[in-house]
């Protein structure tokens, strides 16, 4: 597919120029700032898309509602990747052409990972919201993360089910993505550092829509719970096949469970009593999350969620750090998101040489269709 097909060519912001109309460098002069999102705004995962660039946007409304930084407006450009990693690298040379800063997406890690030897190399920082432990593998001092990886993730529901519910026979469901084999190996490794070897280990494709084989290899294993990592819509549709077979043991996974797409895929009834490992259970777990919401609900007529908040917390680091190094770029922007201590939504961040900055979940379960903390 031709990169240019993948281009939202759209600017969101309250300054007046497009991405590219100038050859102003986006970090000098007076001119407006510019931080391109990267995320997908169509295929499969589009809603995870459009939930991050809306975080993104309220934090970067809030900032130019204030002045921007130094006087000058903060000016977003929004761009498509389709959830595809050949798309993304198209993207990331794009962007670097047409003048901006910084970067804040992916929400898919298999794209971010792609992504991040261009950006590393035109020396533009990037907070995104993939939490695969391969983000953290390619080791570029340009990418930061907005969450946990999988390993916190995991580990956390490792503890949980297996050292308190005591469930040790345990089957697994992931897909073959950046995503899914991220989940996959961290789950794997804390149940090994339990002794624990699953009864059984299905693989599945990202694009798969018939998960019958792989659900009656499980069935037949009769296990008390089933690991899924899988994004959003696979998850749901996992679930709601699983059902269909007569599966009638909990579910358990990361980030991807805890959103209304799964629910709503799966449908509440079969996703009740899902186990969901996550850094922001619901939009009431405190004052700051309460405002976030009822902001989010005001300017997006919808409910806030996980990865709103996410990447509104990514924004709201960045604009610090772009605010702090007098609008630095390059590595001394990036310097300056590494040093950014900041009390999000989350938890609070700080950030280590990897580039990750929170290190902690907390644990839910869906019960009356809605995701509440664990007893």
């Amino acid at each position: 597919m031709a990169a240019a097909a993948a281009v939202l060519a759209l600017t969101l912001s309250t300054a007046c120029s497009a991405p590219g109309d100038d050859d102003e460098d986006g970090g000098s002069g007076s001119g407006p700032i510019k931080i391109a999102v990267v995320d997908a705004q169509s295929g499969q995962l589009s809603s995870l898309g459009k939930w991050e660039y809306k975080g993104v946007k309220l934090a970067v409304d809030e900032w130019n509602a204030k002045g921007g930084i130094d006087g000058r407006k903060i000016e977003l450009g929004l761009f498509d990747d389709q959830g595809d990693p050949t798309i993304g690298t198209n993207l990331a040379r794009k962007i670097d052409s047409e003048g901006y800063i910084a970067m804040l997406g992916t929400a898919e890690s298999a794209v971010t990972i792609a992504m991040a030897p261009i950006l590393q190399q035109a020396e533009i920082p990037n907070i995104t919201s993939g939490q695969s432990p391969g983000l953290t593998a390619v080791k570029s001092p340009f990418l930061f993360l907005n969450g946990p990886t999988s390993t916190t993730y995991d580990e956390s529901l490792a503890k949980y089910i297996v050292d308190q519910k005591k469930i040790t026979k345990i089957a697994m469901i992931t897909n073959n993505g950046g995503y899914g084999k991220g989940e996959h190996d961290a789950f794997t490794k804390a149940l090994a550092d339990r002794g624990i070897k699953p009864v059984d280990d299905q693989v599945v494709t990202t694009d798969q829509k018939d998960f019958s084989a792989a659900l009656t290899s499980i069935r037949q294993k009769a296990p008390q719970l089933i690991f899924v990592g899988a994004e959003e819509v696979e998850s749901g549709l996992i679930v709601k096949q699983a059902r269909d077979l007569g599966i009638k043991v909990p579910f358990a996974g990361a980030a991807p469970q805890g959103t209304p797409v799964f629910l709503d895929t799966a449908g509440a009834a079969n996703a009740e009593g899902t186990i969901v490992s996550s850094p922001y259970l619901s939009n009431d777990v405190s004052d700051a999350s309460k405002k976030f919401a009822a902001d989010y609900q005001k300017a997006f007529n919808e409910e806030a969620e996980l990865h709103g908040a996410k990447a509104y917390d990514g924004a709201q680091i960045m604009l610090t750090a772009l605010k702090n190094s007098n609008v630095a770029t390059g590595k001394e922007l990036a310097d300056a998101i590494r040093a950014v201590k900041h009390k999000g939504l989350l938890g609070d961040f700080a950030f280590d040489d990897t580039g990750v900055g929170i290190f902690a979940t907390s644990i839910g379960t869906i019960t009356g269709g809605k995701l509440v903390a664990a007893s």
